[in-house]
């Protein structure tokens, strides 16, 4: 009897954590095997996502797999855990659980599943895409890819933002270009290409926002262009090589999903871009702004330049400097103000009047920040960022539920500090004489 319960427990405590397993006729998906299994694939898929603590898809897993095995041979039925996949969820818009979606002939624009959650219901809703994708087959419109050069310079917004390179136009675009470039060499002819065609055009688009510009992804026919494949040593496709200037190109070896490439990009864009700007808090634009625009602000208040002096400040400023160097790939925005000078700013940061220099990191979206519990210095403050970028560290929240009023100051001039002048007092006029010897 033990071992009975003993072998019930272990199986639901699989199904918490997993839902589905290998003996179910529901195909496991990951970030791994996904672009294989369902970009790749001739047939028709219907996908879920879901997560495992989520009650209306643990709901909806006996009909799920129900429905799976009536459809099998006929359409793939597959599950992705996005609790624990979040960035394939993120790929596909995933907001809540669970989301199902039909992935038909053009495998770059899944459809949404608005039906029931019953097994009746989702087989039939998989029976009535696939009389689409076969009947589309038939009258000779595959909905599939595009493919070759033609399609690529005609082809609507998917291709928006792949450059199409030339012999002609290659060397003016990328020599001496100080951006960074990512350049697929292909043959419209080849199988690979077409797989690849979707995955790049969407990546395109998403490192063209995320890096303002500054990463580039381009296309070569390299069956057309035969003096740029000879250059290069093209003897495969796709061939992508990556372009930085003043370097040699480098092969680009990673994976062929639009989250892999999307991944080196960001990688080569925070790799070559210069270190954030660190900013004197001097009006309240300049505080929203950089704020608003990063995941995290790390904003430090520095003594009074009486007490330290430009050389004392400047020693801050380049600790703070080289932080920033160093976090760079976080993407975080980097002020200063000088001790008083935003008063209501350090009392909702927890500052307010003494122990300076110090330093807090505020998430704006959540008005919450963190104070540096250590040293101002390169070890102290990399201590504190280096925890804060795994998540650890005590937050708190920002006094007032927002940012206070931010008062307009003078920026530093870089110079040493004086004291203000105090008007001379003339005392000629005053007769001592007069006063009275008791209030001296």
């Amino acid at each position: 009897l033990l071992f009975v319960l003993g072998t019930v427990s272990c199986t639901l405590f699989l199904a918490v954590n997993g839902l589905y397993s290998a003996s179910d006729d529901v195909i496991e998906l990951t970030p791994t095997n996904f672009n294989k299994e369902v970009i790749q694939s001739e047939s028709l898929w219907l996908v879920e996502f879901y997560a495992p603590w989520c009650g209306h898809c643990q709901r909806l897993t006996p009909e799920w797999k129900k429905a799976a095995t009536a459809l099998k041979g006929v359409v793939k039925v597959g599950a992705v855990d996005a609790d624990k996949h979040q960035s394939l969820g993120g790929q596909y818009g995933v907001r809540g659980f669970p989301t199902i979606k039909i992935f038909g002939a053009n495998k770059n624009k899944a459809e949404d599943y608005q039906g029931g959650r019953t097994s009746d219901a989702i087989v039939d809703a998989a029976l009535s895409a696939l009389r689409s994708l076969v009947k589309d087959r038939l009258s000779g419109r595959s909905g599939g890819y595009s493919s070759g050069k033609q399609s690529r310079e005609s082809g609507g917004g998917d291709k928006k933002d792949v450059i199409e390179l030339t012999d002609d136009s290659f060397d003016k675009n990328i020599i001496n270009s100080d951006d960074v470039w990512m350049v697929e060499f292909y043959a419209p002819w080849c199988g690979h290409c077409k797989n690849l065609e979707p995955e790049w055009a969407a990546a395109a688009t998403e490192v063209k926002e995320q890096t303002k510009g500054k990463v580039k992804l381009a296309a070569v026919d390299a069956t057309v262009n035969q003096m740029l494949a000879s250059r290069y040593g093209i003897r495969g496709f796709p061939t992508i090589k990556i372009f930085q200037k003043g370097e040699d190109p480098v092969d680009y070896d990673g994976g062929r999903t639009r989250s892999d490439i999307i991944a080196r990009a960001l990688d080569l864009f925070s790799d070559n871009a210069p270190p954030p700007e660190l900013l004197e808090i001097i009006n309240e634009d300049i505080l929203k702004s950089t704020c608003d625009a990063h995941q995290l602000c790390i904003i430090s208040v520095l003594p009074h330049i009486l007490d330290t002096g430009a050389s004392g400040r400047n020693s801050y400023l380049d600790v703070m400097l080289k932080m920033a160097e160093k976090y760079k790939k976080k993407m975080w925005g980097w002020l200063w103000t000088e001790a008083g000078a935003q008063s209501d700013l350090e009392s909702s940061l927890g500052i307010g009047g003494f122990g300076y220099p110090a330093m807090a990191a505020v998430n704006a979206r959540k008005m919450k920040f963190a104070l540096l519990k250590g040293s101002f210095s390169e070890q102290g403050i990399n201590e504190f960022l280096r925890e804060l970028s795994v998540g650890r560290g005590s937050t708190a929240p920002v006094g007032g539920g927002a940012f206070p009023k931010i008062h307009l100051v003078e920026p530093w001039d870089g110079k040493d500090g004086e004291l203000p002048v105090e008007d001379d007092i003339d005392l000629s006029d005053v007769d001592l004489d007069d006063w009275d010897k008791d209030e001296l």
